[in-house]
């Protein structure tokens, strides 16, 4: 298959005349940030009462839109991106954390940024902290997908070499070979079979962190099987595989897996 021509990262370009230069480009990538987190937070609003929740909606904005993604997944992403995998760039330069334009954000980051400011959160409102994150989970593959989508519009993040049928060959890819569309995988797998199984097949009520729980195995086991599939990212400059074949993104779904695991046994439940 062809990469699609007509795709561009670039959705909207506005021209202007001015010190910044001619024009302020708006990329696919900022929207699916911001169309996902409105499309959570709406998620989040009708399932409130399911889930015991008693916050207004302005509330719920506050805990979506500031401490989820601007503290949590913008702040936390870039500062695990950084952490995980270009420690070496910023041990060169102390201002390339901030170069976002240089580099990405990591999910994993994003996670331990939004685990951190929903228990600031749920502290600050006297709330259960796995009460929150329970109904906060359900609707974050709905964010993910998104960002999985933006990943193939960017041509970001493709797979390995592959011999199958609808292998594409993406523009940026410096050996021009043919790639597994691995963005679309994430996005199927992350996107919407995580989001089908949190909200068909886990219960909505029981103990606090069961959604959690799920949420953290499911994903950690999803995204492990796409990583056979993805290009294995750089860390600190090289071609990272443990081992050789466990990718970095595996290895930090290990953590999630266990944990996810420790809720579970916890509140002596294994099954949805």
């Amino acid at each position: 298959m062809e990469y699609p021509e007509f795709i561009n990262p670039i959705a909207i370009s506005i021209p202007i005349a001015g010190f910044w230069g001619d024009t302020i480009d708006i990329a696919w990538y900022g929207i699916s940030y911001v169309l996902g987190a409105y499309l959570v937070y709406w998620h989040m609003v009708t399932n409130r009462f399911q889930f015991g929740i008693d916050l207004d909606k302005n509330q719920t904005e506050d805990l979506v839109f500031f401490y989820g993604l601007f503290l949590g997944a913008v702040v936390g992403g870039r500062l695990g991106s950084v952490l995980f995998y270009d420690l070496h760039l910023q041990l060169q330069d102390p201002f390339y954390v901030f170069k976002i334009w240089q580099g990405g954000m990591a999910f994993h980051g994003g996670l331990i940024g939004v685990m951190v400011t929903m228990f600031i959160f749920a502290k600050k409102h006297n709330l259960k902290f796995l009460a929150i994150t329970d109904w906060l989970v359900p609707s974050i593959p709905i964010a993910l997908f998104l960002g999985r989508i933006a990943n193939f519009i960017n041509a970001e993040l493709y797979g390995r070499a592959t011999e199958m049928p609808w292998g594409m060959i993406f523009p940026t890819d410096p050996l021009q070979i043919v790639r597994h569309p691995s963005q679309l995988y994430e996005a199927f797998l992350e996107g919407i079979v995580l989001f089908i199984f949190l909200n068909l097949f886990v219960k909505r009520r029981g103990y606090h962190g069961r959604h959690t729980a799920f949420f953290l195995i499911g994903y950690g086991v999803l995204r492990s099987i796409a990583e056979f599939f993805r290009t294995p990212d750089f860390v600190y400059g090289n071609d990272f595989l443990l081992f050789s074949f466990i990718t970095q993104g595996q290895l930090l779904c290990i953590p999630m897996i266990i944990l996810g695991v420790f809720i579970l046994r916890k509140n002596n439940a294994t099954v949805p």
